[in-house]
C-alpha cells in the first residue's frame, strides 16, 4: 500500500517559538491514523501544514505524490479543494443556507454544482430527510455530519478532522464515529486530530505530540462494547 502522505523533518516556527520540531510522519493510503496531543503539543499545528492552510519553515510534506511543501497559496488551495476533505470542530456552515446548499458549496468551488449528488452526500450520513432544514435547525450532531457530507462530497484523498467529536454529547460522537467507521471501510484515509482517547481508540494507529515533537506511536488501547 503507498503513503498517501510523508512528512520528513517538518518544523514549524514562530519568532523564538519551534511549534513543529522535526516531525516525521507517513500514512498509508487506506489507513485511519489519531494525532494526539494536550494543548501546545503542536497537533493543530501539524493538521494546518497537512491541510494547506500553512506551510512548514523546514522540511518536506508529499501528499498523494505530490511535493506540496513548497507550493504558493493558490496551489496550496487547489490541492485542498481537489485532494482533502476538512471536517472542523466549529462546523462553519453558512447560516443561510439550506443543508443541501451548504453541501453544493463544496462542489461549486471544485467543480459543478449537483444537487442530486449533494442530496445523496446527505443520505449517506442520515440528513436526507434534513436537507432542506437550515443550520439553526439542525442539532449540533446533525451539523457535524453536515460538515462530513461537504468533506466527502469531492471524493477527497484524504479525509482530515479536526476534534470532530468535540462539540458533542457521547450519543451523537458515537453516531459520527460510526460513520468514520463506514468510511474507512470503504478504503478512505483517515486523520483525526484530537485530545480525546476514546476517539482515539476508533484509529489503527496513534501518534503522540508534546511540545511540538513526535514521542512515540501506539496501538490504540482495545475498546470494550458493554
Amino acid at each position: 500500500m503507498k503513503n498517501i502522505l510523508e512528512l520528513n523533518s517538518v518544523s514549524m516556527i514562530y519568532g523564538p517559538v519551534k511549534a513543529l520540531h522535526d516531525v516525521t510522519l507517513n500514512v498509508r493510503e487506506g489507513e485511519w491514523v489519531a494525532i494526539m496531543g494536550s494543548s501546545g503539543s503542536g497537533k493543530t499545528t501539524m493538521m494546518n501544514i497537512v491541510g494547506c492552510m500553512n506551510k512548514a519553515t523546514h522540511g518536506t510534506v508529499f501528499l498523494d505524490g505530490e511535493k506540496i511543501s513548497r507550493l504558493n497559496a493558490k496551489d496550496l488551495t487547489a490541492i485542498r479543494r481537489d485532494k482533502i476533505g476538512l471536517i472542523f470542530q466549529q462546523f462553519h456552515v453558512i447560516s443561510y443556507l439550506t443543508a443541501v446548499e451548504n453541501v453544493m458549496i463544496a462542489q461549486y468551488y471544485h467543480s459543478m454544482a449537483d444537487e442530486q449528488e449533494a442530496l445523496e452526500a446527505l443520505e449517506r450520513v442520515g440528513l436526507g430527510h434534513r436537507a432542506r432544514h437550515l443550520p439553526r435547525q439542525l442539532s449540533g450532531g446533525e451539523q457535524q455530519r453536515l460538515c462530513i457530507a461537504r468533506a466527502l462530497i469531492n471524493h477527497p484523498k484524504l479525509i482530515l478532522a479536526d476534534e470532530p467529536t468535540g462539540n458533542l454529547d457521547e450519543a451523537n460522537q458515537e453516531i459520527v464515529m460510526d460513520i468514520f467507521h463506514q468510511l474507512h471501510g470503504q478504503g478512505s484515509t483517515i486523520v483525526v486530530v484530537t485530545h480525546s482517547p476514546d476517539v482515539a481508540s476508533h484509529a489503527q494507529r496513534v501518534v503522540r505530540l508534546e511540545f511540538g515533537r513526535m514521542v512515540r506511536e501506539e496501538q490504540p488501547v482495545e475498546r470494550h462494547v458493554a
